[in-house]
């Protein structure tokens, strides 16, 4: 029940992006690090999602809202809406929870 980023295995679903998954019952986070200029195309699902900015910034679209995001900002992307981000300048890594689980990603 106890975990280390550095040691969890890391997934790349797209050019420029890795992915590190932590599965729980009814939870999953995901740890993204995003290069510089790397994209998570448009895409909807019926889990929850919140995340984090831990570093860097993000240009993020959920639903017809676009903001950049920086270190220290959080946003929410509800069951069904379109969302999709792209990685600025320094690139980013971003911290995402989904509920329930994302079956993919097991």
């Amino acid at each position: 029940m106890f975990y280390r980023w550095d040691e969890v295995e890391v997934r790349e679903p797209a050019p420029g992006v890795k992915m590190r998954v932590i599965t729980a019952e009814k939870v999953q986070l995901v740890l993204f690090e995003l290069a510089s200029g790397a994209e998570i195309p448009e895409h909807s699902h019926p889990h929850e999602q919140a995340g984090t900015v831990l570093k860097g910034s993000i240009l993020l679209k959920v639903g017809d809202e676009e903001r950049v995001l920086k270190e220290g900002d959080a946003y929410v992307a509800p069951s069904g809406v379109p969302h999709s981000g792209k990685a600025l300048d320094e690139g980013a890594v971003v911290l995402d929870v989904f509920s329930p689980p994302r079956e993919e990603y097991r």
